[in-house]
């Protein structure tokens, strides 16, 4: 009798196992989409996605954070194909600022379900970024330094003011303070792919935001069919209103598993 009790032992904690092992094998036949590549822009890193993988890890989904090296679209495109190489499955790709530069170029990957511009540019195929600014107003609080090496930092003075005036003093200098400069020729190199052609789209657009004049902004998500969603919120809207952020994530997704 003894001998028996492991085994029945294994047998109960494989059922009670099964329902959960089911469900994830479901979720995947089902084409669900629980995997989420986040993509920074210029002047940051991805660690200013905390507040956003937190929530987005709170509901479920595994979140990867692409680590830009800004320098040049080709860098960072391959970091981000990199990362989505690595996804177990269907993905929705995220880019903030210059990372809806990158996400457009490196979103026909294969694995990429859906895209999000959270206040973020997306030129067309056979376009700059610098063209997207184009007959649109000018930001005079966002300025730019570039060094002797074509590098760019937001100027130091007008950094919270530019970028990020709804955080608060110690958060607004830190983020200036570890600015990851970009490869301004960057912004003049022409894209060979427009994801969003092929892609279903969403935008967040920050309607605070100083680093883009509102109409370029509402002018690009339009041109690319995105589903809208308009936050008060600076140019630091994936810190400073991250639910909104990972509402429109968790909408994407499920409206891209929708879709197959």
């Amino acid at each position: 009798m003894f001998k028996l009790i492991p085994a029945l032992l294994a047998a109960a904690l494989a059922a009670s196992l099964s329902p959960a092992v089911h469900a994830a094998e479901s979720a995947r036949d089902s084409g669900a989409v629980k995997n989420v590549v986040l993509v920074h822009g210029a002047f940051a890193d991805g660690a200013g996605w905390r507040p956003v993988y937190d929530d987005l890890t709170a509901r479920g989904y595994r979140v990867s954070i692409v680590q830009n090296p800004l320098t040049s679209l080709a860098d960072d495109v391959a970091a981000t194909r990199r990362v989505l190489d690595r996804q177990d499955g269907p993905a929705i790709l995220v880019g903030h600022s210059w990372g809806g530069t990158v996400i457009t170029e490196a979103g026909v990957h294969d694995k990429v379900a859906g895209l999000v511009y959270v206040s973020a540019l997306a030129p067309d195929a056979g376009e700059t970024t610098a063209q997207q600014y184009t007959g649109f107003a000018p930001t005079p609080e966002f300025v730019i330094d570039t060094s002797a090496d074509g590098f760019g930092f937001i100027a130091p003075a007008k950094f919270k003011a530019g970028f990020a005036h709804d955080t608060t003093d110690a958060d607004a200098a830190f983020l200036r303070d570890s600015q990851v400069p970009i490869n301004m020729a960057s912004f003049g190199t022409v894209l060979t792919h427009a994801a969003w052609r092929s892609k279903p789209s969403w935008a967040v657009i920050a309607i605070e935001d100083k680093a883009f004049d509102q109409a370029m902004l509402i002018h690009m998500a339009e041109r690319i069919n995105a589903r809208i969603t308009k936050v008060s919120a600076s140019h630091a809207v994936f810190m400073t209103q991250p639910k909104v952020v990972a509402d429109t994530i968790d909408r994407a997704a499920k409206d891209a598993a929708q879709a197959k």
